[in-house]
């Protein structure tokens, strides 16, 4: 099953002790957090992510939080996933997406990915409680 917006808002809502915080300028933006940590996030149009022929700012950029570099690299080196990154998030531990290239990832890869960005951000007592209960499911 190919990945879509809503699973995005699905997945990173549903993980544990989430709050989803709504902009106030009327788009539907929001940024997911744990602990007050953001670990999705729905990024404005900005400058440092364009279409290369046409130079308008991407209006569909998806931030996800990764553990490491290593992690980071990993992802947006592979040629087979829509994962980038720009100058800007240089030394962030983070990648890019955007939502018109999901459908290029399965869903249970994007659930990999925001699960792993949620353990990235989440207290270790949270993240070892999650780990542990999934151990049982």
């Amino acid at each position: 099953m190919k990945a879509r917006v809503a699973d995005v808002h699905k997945i990173a809502g549903g993980m544990p002790y989430v709050t989803k915080w709504e902009r106030d300028d009327g788009t539907d933006r929001p940024v997911y957090q744990v602990g007050g940590k953001s670990f999705v996030f729905f990024r404005t149009p900005r400058p440092d992510a364009v279409d290369d022929v046409t130079g308008e700012r991407y209006d569909d950029v998806i931030m996800i939080w990764v553990e490491s570099d290593d992690e980071k690299l990993a992802l947006v080196s592979d040629e087979s996933k829509p994962f980038f990154t720009t100058p800007h998030f240089d030394g962030h531990p983070s990648v890019l997406v955007r939502a018109s290239r999901l459908g290029e990832l399965s869903r249970q890869e994007l659930t990999e990915v925001i699960q792993d960005a949620w353990l990235s951000r989440a207290s270790n007592r949270r993240a070892t409680t999650w780990l542990k209960q999934q151990r049982l499911a």
